[in-house]
This record gives C-alpha cells, sequence and structure tokens, in this order.
C-alpha cells in the first residue's frame, strides 16, 4: 500500500471511530461520547501545576486548547497507525482496538454516566476497527477513491447527527419556560457611585456573557428545569429531594455577591459581581434536620464535579440560586441551580448544575480538588489589582490609577496606592454595596515625565492589610501587592 493511501486510511478509520461513539453517545449520554470522556478523564488525571498553567496561560479557553491538542494527538496517531500498516493490517488493528479500550476504561471512569453509556466506545471501537480493515483491502484505484469518500461522508455525518441529537436537550427552551423570577426580598439597588468606569474599573453588576467560568466540565451539561431534582441526605434527620418547582414556590431572595477563583494570579481577572436569586440553603438544611456531628456540606454537580464546604458557615451564607441579574440561570453557569457562598473561593462553594447535597464530615469525604493538592477550607484572601493604567501604556495628562478590591466577607476599609516606593496615599473608595462584594477604588498622582511602577494594597474591615509576599494560587490562593509600570510623557 502507498504511503499516502496508508495515512489516509488510519486518518478515516480513526474519524469514524470517533463519529460512532459520538453518535450513539447521544442516545445514551453526551458524556459518553470517548472523545469527550477521554478529555475529561484527561482533566481528572491532569496534575494541580499543569492545571495552574493552562488557566493562567489560555484562561477560559483552557478545554477549548485540550480538545484541539487531543485532536492533533490523535491525527498524528491516525497517520501513524495506517503508515506502520502498508504491509498488514494489523498495527493499524491494534491501534483501533487499545485506542478503543482507551474509550471503554474513560467513560467507566466517569461519575455522570449511566450504565448504557459503555455502548458508546464500543461502538467507537467497533467502527474503528471495521472500517480500517474495510478499507485496507487490496482494491482497483477507482474504487478505493469511492470507499474512502464514501466513509469520509458517512463519517461527517455520524459526527454531525451526533452533535446534533446530543443538543437536542431544549435547555434554553426551559430557561424561557421559568419565566421571570421575582424575590420577596430584592437585593439594594447598587449605589450610582459603585464604581468608577469612567476610570477604567469594571462596572459593579458584571453581565452575564462577561462573568467568568472556570470549571471542570468540558461540555456544558444540559438540563431541563422540570427534569431537575435536589436530593438532601446524609446526616439529615428527614432526606428529602426537592423539585425546581418546589424551591421557585418559595420564598425567593435576592443576594448581591462577588465570586472568586482561587486560580486567580494577583491582578488576575477571575472575580466577577451578580445578582444571584435563590433560597437559604440554611433554610433547607434546618428543616431537613442536621444531626450533631456533622461539620461539611459535600454538594456534587451533573457532571460528576464535588466541593466540600464548611457547614457551619454555609448554613449563614450559602444561597441556592436560580437567577442571575433577574433571569433564569445561564446553562453555562448553571442551569437549573448552583450554589453561590461569598466569602469562600468557588472549588469549595461554588458548584454548578448541583443535584446533591450531602450532610457530612471532612474526615469521611473530599471534594475534587483536596486530593489534588488544594487546602480544605478555603476563605477567600483580602486583594486588590490595577485595572488602569495597563502595564506599559504611554500616559499623556494627568495620572489617574483606578482598581477593584475584595474581601469578602469582611468588606474592604481602604486602598493605598504607592508610586515608584514612595510612600503610601489612601485611595478614594467606592459607596459601599456590601462586605460580599467588591470595591472600586481610584487616585489621581502627580508624576513626572518618565517611567514610574505603582503598587496597591488593601486593608478589610478587621483591620489586615494584604499581604506583600507574592505566592501562587495553590494551595488557597494567591497573594501579593499587584503592580503595574508605565510611561508618562
Amino acid at each position: 500500500m502507498k504511503p499516502a493511501k496508508a495515512a489516509l486510511t488510519g486518518l478515516l478509520a480513526l474519524v469514524a471511530a470517533l463519529a460512532a461513539g459520538h453518535l450513539v453517545a447521544a442516545f445514551v449520554g453526551l458524556s459518553s461520547s470517548p472523545y469527550l470522556a477521554v478529555g475529561n478523564a484527561a482533566i481528572d488525571l491532569t496534575p494541580s501545576w499543569l492545571k495552574d498553567f493552562a488557566v493562567t496561560t489560555f484562561g477560559t479557553y483552557d478545554k477549548l486548547v485540550l480538545l484541539i491538542g487531543m485532536g492533533l494527538v490523535l491525527l498524528g496517531i491516525g497517520i501513524a497507525s495506517g503508515l506502520a500498516s502498508r504491509t498488514s493490517p494489523t498495527p493499524g488493528t491494534v491501534v483501533a482496538v487499545l485506542l478503543g479500550l482507551v474509550g471503554i476504561a474513560a467513560v467507566l471512569s466517569r461519575p455522570d454516566v449511566g450504565q448504557l453509556s459503555v455502548l458508546a466506545p464500543l461502538a467507537s471501537l467497533a467502527a474503528g476497527v471495521y472500517v480500517f480493515r474495510y478499507l485496507h483491502r487490496e482494491t482497483e484505484p477507482s474504487e478505493t477513491r469511492r470507499d474512502f469518500l464514501v466513509t469520509a461522508g458517512l463519517a461527517a455525518v455520524a459526527g454531525v447527527a451526533g452533535q446534533l441529537f446530543g443538543s437536542r436537550t431544549d435547555v434554553e427552551g426551559s430557561r424561557q419556560a421559568v419565566g421571570e423570577l421575582v424575590p420577596k426580598t430584592k437585593a439594594p439597588e447598587v449605589p450610582i457611585n459603585a464604581d468608577f468606569v469612567k476610570d477604567g474599573t469594571p462596572s459593579f453588576i458584571t453581565a452575564n456573557k462577561d462573568f467568568y467560568r472556570i470549571d471542570t466540565a468540558l461540555s456544558v451539561p444540559r438540563i431541563r428545569a422540570e427534569e431537575w431534582t435536589l436530593r438532601i441526605h446524609g446526616m439529615v434527620e428527614r432526606p428529602t429531594v426537592l423539585t425546581f418547582d418546589e424551591i421557585r414556590k418559595r420564598d425567593l431572595i435576592e443576594e448581591t455577591v462577588t465570586l472568586t477563583c482561587v486560580s486567580n494570579e494577583v491582578g488576575g481577572p477571575y472575580i466577577s459581581t451578580a445578582n444571584f436569586i435563590g433560597v437559604k440553603i440554611g433554610d433547607v438544611l434546618r428543616e431537613a434536620g442536621v444531626k450533631s456531628g456533622a461539620d461539611q456540606l459535600f454538594s456534587t454537580s451533573d457532571d460528576g464535579f464535588t466541593a466540600g464546604s464548611p457547614l457551619d458557615y454555609v448554613l449563614e451564607r450559602g444561597l441556592i440560586a436560580i437567577g442571575m441579574n433577574g433571569e433564569p440561570l445561564p446553562a453555562e453557569h448553571g442551569f437549573p441551580a448552583r450554589l453561590v457562598v461569598p466569602g469562600l473561593y468557588g472549588y469549595v462553594s461554588a458548584t454548578k448544575w448541583v443535584t446533591d447535597l450531602n450532610v457530612t464530615t471532612f474526615e469521611k469525604d473530599q471534594g475534587y480538588w483536596i486530593p489534588r493538592g488544594w487546602s480544605t477550607r478555603a476563605p477567600i484572601k483580602t486583594m486588590s489589582r490595577i485595572d488602569r493604567p495597563k502595564g506599559l501604556s504611554k500616559i499623556q495628562g494627568k495620572t489617574v490609577v483606578a482598581g477593584t478590591a475584595w474581601a469578602q466577607p469582611k468588606g474592604v476599609a481602604k486602598v493605598e496606592v504607592r508610586a515608584d516606593g514612595g510612600p503610601w496615599q489612601e485611595t478614594e473608595l467606592g459607596t459601599d454595596v456590601s462586605d460580599s462584594t467588591w470595591r472600586m477604588w481610584r487616585i489621581e498622582l502627580d508624576l513626572k515625565p518618565g517611567s514610574h511602577t505603582v503598587e496597591c494594597r488593601a486593608t478589610d474591615k478587621s483591620g489586615y492589610t494584604q499581604d506583600q509576599a507574592r505566592l501562587d494560587p495553590v494551595p488557597d490562593g494567591a497573594t501579593g501587592w499587584h503592580s503595574i509600570s508605565f510611561t508618562v510623557e
């Protein structure tokens, strides 16, 4: 077999295998698609330092980069297996079987798929082996071209059909059917002077489309509110299951909350604020009757992610949210329901697509990130960043420095700035909204032409000033003063 034909044979067999698995997964659970299952398994097995690198380097595109990287690796494997099989189909067949077994193992390792989900990688294995051996047989050139075109066409149809059928769950229709969410207790209006947008800070309330998203879901779970339930069990007197309607019919409250990701480097972007609508976790758990000795609320997402929150803390502050900025939660932010706990980093509290609340102990259960080297309890650290001017920028006219500070749930008392190692100067703060939200600040500096470096630091309402020492996010959040350098012309 000529090298070009051999390489194309391996490549088409691989594509056919992935397409067949994706098509079957559309009917038994999209997460069982071998491509997605292997990707999710890769995320679970990736060491923390590499995940931090991916988030820092690629931000919210880290999952897209993973999928593209996997695709390139598989592309190489397909071509190599074909080239290794020029004289015999055995090497390519072995590779197809091994890839199929990897897909099966990945699916079986997933906590968010059913028993029938193994059919998807089995279909992938069968298709890969059959197509490879079929295309490898000796045929006339014209027949070979026809077979390659037909195979490529069928694979494309299967892949597209799998994506279409897999996305057939009408999540957006379910969101629209929820209608307007009217809280009995509304959040206070955000004062006009809460931010300094004209000076370069973010707007106080983050639009849903701009709200940061960091999670482990390779594909966004698609759950209809009509089919969603929340199980409450463990160390409670009265285990129960709540439906979306049962939560919605309760007295809803609205709270303005700033959420922060532990992956945020000093000066990082992974912090946003929204008006969340829902019910107090404490009210729901007290109705279930929390037993003595429990110290952890262990929450589980539909995609298998888990988080462990200090029970006494969530009883006081936690929210089961079903709305965000006046509308039902967007699918990518947890629809139908998620947890919101001001003052704790998201990896121990902000479970999206939440389906299970287990009242337990820290000794018995560990959340997703804990065995991977992160701290069990994760209170948000007092931090600040400079939003304007941008690093290495050139400024003409007056020098306005503006930024954001946060210290949930203690609240920000003051922010100070210093230029070129000089004395600290206290900034003008935006109107204080609540201790559970960020706070904007600004200051005008009288700087001479030339290069300058500005640093900032925040002090919370307990009197604690953020640490100067630069520490990485692992294991419980970054520390350090944010600094930027720029030129005044």
